[in-house]
C-alpha cells in the first residue's frame, strides 16, 4: 500500500506522466532520470528562473556538464525530447519536452514503436543474435523487445563484449540467483566498468583475488611477512594444510610463529612442522602446544643430562695404565731409576 500525507503547506509539485514512469524510466540509469526530471520541473514551472540551464543542472546534481549533455542525447535517442541548438554557442541549447501521452497513443498503442524495435533487432549482427539466444537459454524464456534494446544500450554504454554479457548471466545463475532482471544486471556491468574490468580474464582474476580461499592465502603470507602473491605450488601446499590435514588457521599461524628467528622463512619450512603435527594426529592448537612443550622439556632434560655427565667425568680420578706408570716412576729418585735401568739391561744379556 502507498499513500500520501495530507499537509496544509503547499510548496508546489510537478506532475510526471505515467508513461514516463512506466515505459521510459526503466530504460535509463539514475543520472539520466534525474536530469530529465529536473529539466521537466523547470519546463513546467512558469516562475522558474529563465537563466536556469544545463550548467545549473550540473551544479545542482554535482556532476560534470558532459554527463548532462550525454543524458539529453540519450533521451533524444528515445524520441521523447528535442534538442534545439543555439546558433551562437555550440554547447548552448534548449530542450523541448515532447508530449508523452501523444507519443504513447501514436506509437506504442498503435504498435509503431514495437515495429521500430523489431526493425532494430532484425538488423543486429550474428554475435548479438547469438548473445540473445544464449541469454534465452540461461533465463529459461525469450527476452522481450524492451530487454533486447536495454541490453544493446548496456553493450554500447559500457563497451561490453557479447561474451562478457553472457558470462555475467551465467555467473548470476550459477550463484543460485535470478538473472532475469535486466536492470539489476546493468548494476553488475556498471561495477565491472567502474573497476576497470574490461575482459572476462580481468573479471576472473579479480574474483580469485577476492575469494575466501585467496584471502586465506594472503593472511598466512602476512603472518610470514610476505608481501607478494603465492605461487601455484605454495597454494597447493596451503590447500593441503586446510583440506587434507584439516588444520584451523590458529594452528597454521602458530607454525608461522616458528619462523620468527629464521632469516629466510618459507612455506616449506612451515610445512615441516605441520607435517609432523599431522603425523602425530594433532589437530587443535592446545594439542600442538602441549606436544611442543613436552618436546622442549625432553630436549632440555637431555641437554642437562649431557652437561652433568661431562662435569662428573672431569671430577673423577680414573687411573689408567699411563697413571700407573707415572706413579711408579715418581717413587724413585733419578739415581735409583738409572740403577734400575742398568740392572734391567744386564739381565737381558745374561
Amino acid at each position: 500500500m502507498f499513500f500520501r500525507e495530507n499537509n496544509d503547506m503547499y510548496l508546489g509539485e510537478t506532475t510526471i506522466p505515467n508513461v514516463f514512469i512506466d515505459i521510459f524510466m526503466p530504460m535509463a540509469n539514475g543520472l539520466y532520470v534525474k536530469v530529465y526530471l529536473l529539466g521537466y520541473k523547470h519546463a513546467n514551472d512558469f516562475k522558474s528562473n529563465i537563466n536556469f540551464n544545463n550548467k545549473s543542472i550540473a551544479k545542482h546534481l554535482n556532476v560534470p556538464l558532459s554527463d548532462v549533455d550525454e543524458s539529453w542525447k540519450f533521451w533524444e535517442r528515445k524520441k521523447i525530447i528535442k534538442i534545439h541548438k543555439n546558433d551562437e554557442y555550440d554547447n548552448d541549447y534548449s530542450i523541448e519536452f515532447l508530449d508523452l501521452d501523444r507519443i504513447y497513443r501514436e506509437n506504442i498503442y498503435n504498435s509503431s514503436i514495437s515495429s521500430n524495435v523489431n526493425n532494430v533487432i532484425s538488423n543486429i549482427d550474428d554475435d548479438v543474435r547469438k548473445m540473445f539466444n544464449d541469454i534465452n537459454k540461461i533465463i529459461g524464456r525469450y527476452l522481450d523487445s524492451n530487454e533486447k534494446i536495454k541490453l544493446l544500450d548496456i553493450k554500447e554504454k559500457y563497451n561490453m563484449s557479447c561474451d562478457m554479457i553472457v558470462f555475467a548471466y551465467n555467473q548470476r545463475k550459477e550463484s543460485g540467483k535470478n538473472p532475469k532482471n535486466v536492470n539489476y544486471m546493468e548494476t553488475i556491468f556498471k561495477s565491472w566498468y567502474d573497476d576497470k574490468l574490461y575482459t572476462i580474464e580481468d573479471i576472473k582474476n579479480n574474483q580469485i583475488e577476492n575469494s575466501e580461499r585467496y584471502k586465506t592465502y594472503k593472511k598466512i603470507f602476512k603472518e610470514l611477512g610476505f608481501f607478494r602473491n603465492p605461487s601455484k605450488s605454495e597454494e597447493e601446499t596451503i590447500d593441503k594444510w586446510l583440506d587434507e590435514y584439516n588444520f584451523d588457521l590458529d594452528v597454521i599461524f602458530f607454525a608461522c610463529s616458528k619462523s620468527k628467528n629464521v632469516s629466510n622463512p618459507s612455506i616449506t619450512f612451515i610445512n615441516s612442522f605441520l607435517e609432523k603435527w599431522n603425523q602425530n594426529n594433532l589437530k587443535t592448537l592446545d594439542e600442538v602446544k602441549l606436544f611442543e612443550e613436552n618436546k622442549r622439556k625432553t630436549n632440555e632434560n637431555t641437554k642437562n643430562n649431557y652437561q652433568n655427565y661431562n662435569k662428573q667425568s672431569k671430577g673423577l680420578n680414573i687411573k689408567t695404565r699411563h697413571h700407573e706408570i707415572e706413579q711408579t716412576f715418581t717413587k724413585y729418585s733419578d739415581k735409583e731409576l738409572e740403577e734400575l735401568l742398568l740392572r734391567s739391561q744386564r739381565n737381558k744379556f745374561k
